[in-house]
């Protein structure tokens, strides 16, 4: 968990190698739905290209159907998911009505500002082939973000699942002390 481009995709992926375990991503997951040009993947190009969220219902029912498939059985890392209150607690009722619990909630704390530089560079990397690479999005999303996401820190942090991180550290700084994290 953590602001756009805080690197919560970058150690997600590591973490899949790492435990052989599938990487469930709402946002790749909603821009695969916009390559293949479907309904849900049209009406989600519009909002995210805003910067703005997509609907919980949308999302939630995404990520349940997705839980149920095979290969989440052994576990899964959730990247991107929940991002509101309202999706933390769609979250916390399908995992129960499955029987799953989470492990571990993992915040990455990032600055704004070197996000943005973090952005810059991506975009300048991938020729923007991302639509929401872009400072004028970036700063919509974290502002977003602010508003309906970072309260999450403090609802799980209640429930002693929430575990900080400084994601201004390395790639290989920040998988350590994940990996850390998780052994306790």
């Amino acid at each position: 968990m953590g602001p756009p481009g805080a690197g919560k995709g970058t150690q997600a992926k590591i973490l899949v190698d790492e435990y052989s375990i599938p990487q469930l991503s709402t946002g790749d997951i909603l821009r695969s739905a916009i390559l293949a040009n479907t309904p849900m993947g049209q009406q989600a190009k519009e909002i995210m290209a805003r910067g703005d969220l997509v609907p919980d219902e949308v999302v939630c029912g995404i990520v349940s159907e997705r839980l149920d498939d095979e290969d989440a059985k052994s576990g899964f890392i959730l990247d991107g998911f929940p991002r509101t209150i309202a999706q933390a607690e769609a979250l916390d009722e399908m995992m129960e009505e499955k029987g799953i619990a989470l492990d571990a909630v993992i915040v990455l704390k990032v600055d704004s500002d070197a996000l943005i530089e973090r952005i810059r560079n991506r975009a300048a990397q991938s020729g923007g082939a991302r639509a929401d690479d872009n400072e004028e999005v970036m700063r919509n999303r974290l502002e977003v973000y602010s508003e309906l996401t970072k309260p999450l820190i403090e609802y799980y942090e209640k429930q002693g699942n929430a575990k900080s991180v400084d994601g201004m550290a390395s790639i290989d700084e920040v998988t350590a002390e994940i990996a850390e994290l998780l052994k306790k």
